[in-house]
């Protein structure tokens, strides 16, 4: 029966009938979820709730909801503050007026609970909520923010209240840019079609960070790592579209979502997550470049010699040290320590060491922390080469038009050469998903006829963390003369360094 229907009955109805309706709307719950995934999502355990990946299957009425009927300290977010208008006109309509809203505060206080709206359109904003435990967070449009600020804010998801479950909740549609393809990675199991081990929506896993990478692990049961307890998360994924939700499905907004063009038809009625997501155009490497590498990649019988080794130095926090290492075009899969493993000059000297065959030459990046690790290696007599990426260029690119404004910029662009399928280099690259996402990070600009591409310092700033797997290899594709071929051919090697660029 429709609205209108009801209303219209009303006159008709008894006293005794009015005084029933009364009563039974007293006791009606201010919201319910509607029957299938949003009930999964608002009824569902998980730590973390991903939800969403099509238009119109309640992703803010959710949000809503769960907020005004599970939870006490709610935060709220979306990237830019405008956004937030909105959901605000959500709760305004569900509470029936904006009574107890802070406007200048953007918090809303109820009775038992309390609703904070905010946003993260720099890096660091986070910060801003830092040490405000909330029982649920909810990140509205979720591939919208930096994966950084996501796992920063997560910390904070606690209750002084022992019966409250604590929650994330991030909605999402698929996003479009190279920048918001963390979500993928996020909820992989679910979204990656290459996924190993593929989740069913609504299924139950469970993640660990150890030694700063995230594992998935097999039960959410605490174990000990190296004297820690490790106290593993749940997580999950509920797909929804307009067709799970009936409110809309009478408005016309179905025609609006099937009128689209493609790939945004497919992204926003069908929630396809393969669709549409479009490089920058002033991306280094493209990414199907690097996704072609890396179908080629098998391990053979027998491996060529290892012909060089790239290193990129942890620099604190959640950085990572990770040894490249090539074979030709080869290149093995990375080696990975946590920033704690690799605290000085000598240690990273040593596991390098430990990862050289057949007198490969070791390439790493001198800038700041990788001059003690150099030191070590060259005080050892190791074919090491120090790479200074602010350094003079020594080429140009392949057309010999264009130039480069530092040795940065050239050696990223080498790489590109070497993964650009014109060129034919027969270039295999290792399937690990973080490598994928750092070769793609970086973008680039031209001057006139040079090339500059963008820091270390810019990317951190734009994308919340460091291209360490992508600076590693870049460096390793590097081809310096092994002393013992040197040697071959009559000179006599030193302990000196040998110029890659000459």
């Amino acid at each position: 029966m429709k609205v209108e229907e009801v209303e219209a009955l009303l006159p008709y109805l008894t006293e005794a009938e009015r005084k029933e309706i009364d009563k039974l709307l007293a006791h009606a719950p201010i919201w319910t979820p509607l029957p299938g995934p949003q009930t999964d999502a608002y009824l569902s355990e998980a730590d973390i709730v991903g939800y969403g990946g099509a238009a119109g299957g309640g992703k803010t009425d959710l949000a809503c909801g769960k907020s005004l009927t599970r939870h006490q300290k709610i935060l709220i977010l979306r990237r830019e503050a405008t956004q937030l208008t909105g959901i605000i006109d959500r709760f305004t309509e569900i509470l029936g007026g904006r009574e107890g809203f802070n406007g200048a505060e953007r918090i809303w206080r109820l009775e038992g609970r309390q609703i904070e709206f905010g946003s993260t359109p720099n890096l660091d904003d986070w910060n801003k909520y830092q040490g405000r435990p909330h029982d649920l967070l909810v990140f509205d449009e979720a591939a919208n923010f930096l994966e950084s600020q996501v796992r920063a804010l997560l910390g904070w998801l606690r209750s002084i209240d022992p019966k409250q479950h604590c929650q994330a909740l991030l909605t999402f549609n698929p996003p479009t840019t190279a920048e918001g393809r963390w979500i993928v990675d996020f909820f992989a199991p679910w979204l990656d079609r290459k996924h190993s081990n593929p989740a069913e929506p609504g299924e139950l896993r469970w993640f660990a960070m150890i030694d700063g990478e995230e594992i998935e692990v097999p039960t959410g049961e605490p174990f000990e790592h190296e004297g820690d307890t490790i106290q593993p998360t749940s997580r999950t994924f509920i797909p929804s579209r307009i067709a799970d939700n009936p409110f809309l499905m009478g408005t016309g907004y179905m025609s609006t979502l099937q009128s689209l063009p493609e790939p945004l038809r497919s992204q926003m009625l069908h929630g396809d997550f393969q669709a549409g997501m479009e490089d920058d155009p002033w991306q280094v490497i493209p990414t199907a470049w690097v996704e072609a590498a890396q179908a080629r990649w098998e391990k053979p019988n027998k491996i060529e010699p290892m012909d060089s080794l790239g290193v990129d130095v942890a620099r604190g926090g959640r950085d990572q040290t990770i040894i490249a290492r090539r074979h030709g075009m080869w290149f093995d899969e990375p080696l990975e320590y946590a920033g704690k493993a690799t605290p000085d000059g000598p240690s990273v000297a040593g596991l390098t060491i430990a990862a050289k065959r057949d007198d490969a030459v070791i390439h790493i990046d001198v800038i700041g922390v990788g001059s003690s690790p150099y030191d070590f290696l060259h005080d050892t007599n190791q074919q090491v080469v120090g790479v200074n990426v602010a350094e003079s260029p020594t080429s140009t690119d392949k057309s010999g038009r264009l130039r480069f404004r530092n040795l940065r910029s050239e050696l990223w662009w080498k790489f590109r050469e070497a993964l650009d399928p014109a060129n034919n280099t027969g270039i295999a690259l290792p399937p690990s998903r973080e490598l994928l996402a750092d070769l793609c990070a970086p973008t680039w600009s031209l001057s006139g006829s040079t090339i500059q591409v963008e820091s270390r310092e810019e990317i951190v700033k734009r994308l919340g963390r460091s291209p360490d797997f992508a600076s590693a290899y870049v460096l390793a594709l590097l081809d310096t003369p092994k002393r013992s071929v040197i040697a071959s051919m009559g000179h006599q090697p030193s302990t000196q360094d040998y110029d890659p660029y000459g």
